[in-house]
């Protein structure tokens, strides 16, 4: 693609999963990334993650950005309202844009853009990661089928981040020739790369997490929210140390008000349990790499870019069939297992089966799944759907 397309981004914020796509793209075309909010510290922690912080990864750097201002009374992310951000139609029409992305529907700012493209015939597209699995009331599911068929005209394209969300845009009515893939991913150099443990340093961080001889480490790593039901993990340790040999450690990284429920939990049922807090994402890979298996027993869960992030550091994972990156990163018995949510008797089972896995097969399978889903994939994808927008706009 010739370097003088011209492309905008229209995002929430600035989100380290989003960024090494953004980059990428911009090496290839002329990008302006337009961001609706700029979260505070406070933010985040209303966000779910019990604490205030600041991601310590570079967010900002390698591509040209804007801060919108945003008007909304009560700013944030999570609701329609919370990100208004009028001067964007004014950005839009001045910029002479190609093509605009937007990446998602749900809030107020990406409406001000789409509308703006439609009034202005600038062709759009659409990265989102919407699946069926989502837990809707009755009303608003019959609503979606009577609104959404048609609302989803205003795109062009849509980029597709996985096999989930691939169905829920054919279930809409999407024609397969306007789905593009360009799947979710993490930066997996950065993982892999922090990942790189000798057996002394691996050895060093379980024996801080007090394991033992022989102790399998099962790893949550996210918000303790009733969603995500944490309480099951302790459920699964607790039934496979009554009937197994070995020990078996959980360690739980994050926070939440849940925490010292999950910790009253462990001690009722004798579990093993550390809770290490909140961990940045340059702390991560080390964290990931020093585990067994990662497990994520959500009731639901979009996406579950953990999964990804364990996988690029070699640890395979165990996810329940609402995790949305099911079907997409998980072959059961070669990069982990899927269990039914809820069931704690066969998230032990799946518990169990990765952890009696051989390492070397495991590792192998690991880096070929997520070679799949990686930045550059991510990157080809939209580059063949904004080409094709354009070449249709043109004709």
């Amino acid at each position: 693609m010739s370097g003088g397309t011209r492309l905008a981004i229209v995002d929430s914020h600035p989100i380290q999963y989003h960024v090494p796509w953004i980059r990428g793209l911009a090496q290839a075309c002329d990008l302006t990334v337009f961001y609706a909010h700029q979260p505070s510290t406070k933010d985040q922690a209303a966000a779910g993650y019990g604490v205030g912080f600041e991601w310590d990864v570079d967010l900002l750097s390698g591509y040209r950005s804007v801060m919108l201002e945003n008007v909304a009374r009560e700013p944030n992310v999570f609701e329609l309202g919370g990100c208004d951000t009028p001067e964007i139609d004014t950005r839009l029409r001045r910029g002479r844009f190609d093509t605009v992305i937007v990446t998602g529907w749900y809030l107020k700012s990406y409406w001000q853009a789409i509308l703006c493209c439609r009034r202005q015939g600038i062709p759009l597209l659409v990265r989102g990661d919407s699946h069926l699995e989502t837990p809707r009331g009755l009303a608003k599911r019959l609503g979606k089928e009577l609104v959404y068929p048609r609302m989803l005209r205003l795109f062009d394209a849509f980029l597709c981040v996985g096999w989930r969300n691939r169905e829920y845009l054919q279930h809409y009515g999407v024609p397969e020739e306007r789905i593009f893939d360009a799947p979710h991913f993490v930066d997996n150099a950065f993982f892999r790369e922090r990942s790189h443990l000798t057996s002394d340093e691996r050895q060093a961080q379980r024996s801080e997490w007090g394991t033992r001889p022989g102790d399998a480490v099962v790893l949550f790593v996210g918000r303790f929210a009733e969603l995500q039901r944490t309480h099951d993990v302790i459920d699964a340790l607790a039934e496979l140390g009554r009937r197994t040999a070995r020990g078996w450690l959980a360690v739980f990284v994050g926070a939440g008000e849940p925490e010292a429920a999950l910790r009253a939990q462990a001690e009722r049922l004798g579990v093993r349990a550390v809770f290490v807090g909140f961990k940045n994402q340059s702390e991560l890979p080390r964290i990931y790499a020093a585990a067994d298996v990662l497990v994520l027993p959500s009731a639901h869960e979009t996406w579950g870019l953990v999964v990804n992030e364990a996988m690029a550091c070699g640890t395979p994972a165990v996810v329940s069939s609402e995790v949305g990156c099911a079907p997409d990163m998980i072959e059961p018995g070669r990069t982990g297992e899927v269990f039914e949510m809820g069931d704690v008797q066969a998230l032990a089972a799946a518990l169990e089966r990765v952890v009696a896995g051989e390492p070397e097969q495991i590792r192998e399978a690991l880096a070929a799944k997520v070679g799949a889903y990686s930045c550059g994939r991510a990157v080809e994808g939209t580059l063949e759907a904004v080409r094709a927008v354009v070449r249709a706009g043109r004709a």
